[in-house]
């Protein structure tokens, strides 16, 4: 009996020795899993907001009639603030490098302004002129973020592009004297730029909601000729020109990242 029980202890020794050394050879070691953070890649944004407009002078060739004695200002015309949206694609280059092109439509603002004028042998009368303007405004923009401060990123910036600036229903209306005139409706495209400042706040890894403000420098707009509604009063003329239009925007917009 204990000739047949010691082959089989040994078997069974032999075997439990075996099983690790099996183990060892089957264990393949994992590779680390290296995670390469991503930076860069593409945006898209979309905004609305509020323009608040200046305009630096009012020409005409009107006022060039050798018949015009004097004649000043009692407004010098201003704008009224206009609505204004738009959106566009980016690429973020690095943590502190993006650009971006962007197109946005600027509502109807409201023109009021007065003169007074003095003819030879007349008294001085009055012009009140109104009208509205908008602008379809193209931007190529570039951005400095500032560096992350909590989930706050703020940031400046400038663009370069075209506005095409509109000017319509122009109205002329002497009280004093009970007449008035009007200009047909003018677009004109003008270079333009603008200075870019505001905050981006981090909502989600991909969404940042952007408050921003934009110096913009549009340029000019103009008129079509003036005509007198008695056209017996008619005088050739090239219209009216807002020269040096510039606008003070704030807006509050969306980035969205697609990595």
């Amino acid at each position: 009996m204990r000739n047949i029980l010691r082959p089989a202890l040994a078997a069974l020794l032999i075997a439990s020795a075996s099983v690790p050394a099996m183990s060892a050879d089957l264990y393949v070691p994992e590779e680390p899993v290296v995670v390469v953070p991503v930076v860069g890649g593409w945006y898209i944004r979309g905004f609305l907001g509020m323009t608040n407009q200046r305009l630096g002078d009012l020409r005409t060739d009107l006022y060039n009639d050798p018949n015009i004695v004097e004649r000043g200002w009692h407004d010098e015309g201003g704008f009224g603030s206009s609505p204004l949206f738009g959106g566009g694609v980016g690429y973020q280059f690095n943590d502190w490098i993006r650009a971006d092109v962007t197109a946005e439509y600027r509502g109807k603002a409201d023109f009021n302004a007065v003169d007074w004028v003095r003819f030879a042998n007349s008294a001085p009368y009055t012009n009140d002129y109104r009208a509205r303007k908008s602008e379809w405004l193209v931007l190529a923009n570039g951005y400095v973020d500032l560096g992350d401060f909590g989930p706050i990123v703020p940031y400046v910036g400038a663009g370069i592009g075209a506005s095409r600036n509109t000017i319509s229903q122009f109205r002329d209306i002497n009280v004093l004297n009970g007449g008035a005139a009007s200009a047909d409706s003018d677009s004109k495209w003008n270079f333009a730029w603008a200075l870019h400042a505001g905050l981006g706040i981090k909502a989600t890894d991909r969404m940042t909601i952007d408050l921003g403000y934009s110096f913009v420098n549009l340029g000019d707009a103009r008129t079509g000729p003036l005509r007198n509604d008695d056209p017996a009063y008619d005088v050739p003329n090239k219209g009216f020109e807002f020269h040096k239009l510039t606008s003070h925007d704030l807006k509050l917009g969306i980035r969205y990242a697609f990595n």
